[in-house]
């Protein structure tokens, strides 16, 4: 059995995905989430234009990634979802992810959490994400943590929660 990794990312695949966290962490195909854009060939021409072919990226809806992930995969994979709740719809599929980390997460009309670091670094939770992610830690065991790049300290979820008041 390989790897998994998670990362919510609303901007999907992009730059410090392909260039950093791919090399860091021996990713060997990148898996987005995301229904709408699944659906649209055009925006996904363009969002993996940029990324190197070794890394086999597919963009597919939760549904075709529960089936993905139920099978066998022997390579090391990097599952990122625009939206928390996508984790939700995967719990039994992510129960072994090594981690689950935090990236950019744009504010949405639910959200009423936000943290932010300097520049760049924002995310927004709805109380039902927080809830989400609280229960995959407590029940499922889930390493939840935010760290935009590899090289910067990762806030972990227990301090996220205490900056958010929860």
């Amino acid at each position: 059995m390989g790897k998994l990794y998670v990362r919510v990312d609303d901007r999907l695949i992009h730059g410090q995905i392909v260039t950093a966290w791919c090399q860091t962490l021996g990713i060997e195909q990148i898996i987005a989430v995301d229904d709408e854009l699944a659906n649209n060939p055009m925006l996904q021409s363009i969002m993996t234009m940029g990324v190197p072919a070794h890394y086999n990226p597919k963009i597919v809806t939760i549904e075709n990634a529960r089936a993905l992930l139920q099978q066998e995969y022997d390579n090391t994979l990097l599952v990122i979802v625009r939206f928390c709740k996508t984790l939700g719809s995967m719990r039994d599929e992510i129960k072994n992810a090594e981690n689950i980390n935090l990236g950019n997460s744009s504010k949405i009309p639910e959200s009423v959490f936000q943290l932010a670091r300097g520049v760049g670094w924002y995310i927004y939770l709805s109380q039902a994400d927080a809830e989400l992610l609280n229960l995959l830690v407590e029940e499922d065991g889930a390493t939840v943590f935010s760290q935009q790049m590899p090289q910067e300290k990762l806030l972990n979820w227990p301090d996220m929660k205490k900056e958010l008041g929860l």
